[in-house]
């Protein structure tokens, strides 16, 4: 089965859009999403529209709390700040409470899906280093955790005997090794590349690969200088960062 995973859409209609005509081809069976669908961008209520109707499994980000009122804002710098409370003002009262109503980590047998960190969730760090990776390699007991929120696509893997490696791109997966993997940002990538991010597992194959999809940037961009937003906002999506 080939198994979709987003994360960080943060209110970009045009890159999840193209995201999702990208990856329809791919004949999926499942679709998760890995947190942060507002935020940032103008869009707000439609993505939130169309991550229900296409995921099978959808899991909270920083700012989907941030914008549906659970955490305080007051630690975000001042762009992501005003974007909360932009978009605080614009959400419906429905998607309000699906944000509101979503869990913070999921688990199956072989595989847990978090936004952030598998052993603190809600604390919302970053997985960037190997350091930090082997300290969530000891919280989780499945072969696989799925996760976003730094933008930046990685993968680490603990190997059979004991080290941690990284890989990118394309790689096979290996039944003894174990694997923690970001699949980067479908709206608001940070790794100079401007693209829409996203990744495909197919367990049949065992590989898992990097996708990165075309978008209308200038489109998005014109949304969010016409809602109000900061421009930089804007203009950070065409320098991918």
């Amino acid at each position: 089965m080939r198994t979709v995973f987003l994360a960080d859409i943060h209110s970009n209609l045009e890159a999840l859009l193209s995201t999702v005509n990208s990856f329809k081809q791919n004949n999926i069976g499942k679709v998760i999403f890995l947190g942060d669908i507002v935020g940032y961008g103008a869009d707000p209520n439609e993505c939130i529209l169309r991550i229900k109707e296409i995921s099978d499994i959808v899991i909270s980000g920083n700012h989907d709390w941030a914008c549906a009122g659970i955490d305080n804002i007051e630690s975000f710098n001042p762009r992501a700040k005003e974007a909360a409370q932009w978009t605080r003002k614009v959400l419906t009262d429905q998607n309000r409470d699906f944000l509101l109503s979503l869990p913070l980590k999921e688990k199956t047998n072989d595989a847990v899906y978090v936004h952030a960190t598998p052993y603190f969730p809600e604390s919302w760090q970053y997985i960037t280093t190997t350091t930090i990776a082997e300290l969530c390699f000891e919280s989780f007991a499945q072969q696989f955790c799925f996760m976003g929120h730094s933008h930046i696509p990685a993968i680490f893997i603990l190997n059979i005997n004991g080290s941690i490696s990284e890989g990118s791109g394309k790689i096979n997966i290996t039944k003894r090794s174990r694997y923690i993997i970001n699949c980067g940002s479908v709206g608001q990538p940070r790794d100079e590349n401007p693209l829409a991010s996203y990744g495909i597992y197919d367990s049949e194959k065992e590989i898992y690969q990097l996708i990165r999809v075309e978008y209308d940037i200038k489109k998005t961009q014109k949304k969010i200088i016409k809602a109000g937003l900061p421009t930089y906002l804007a203009k950070r999506l065409e320098l991918g960062r």
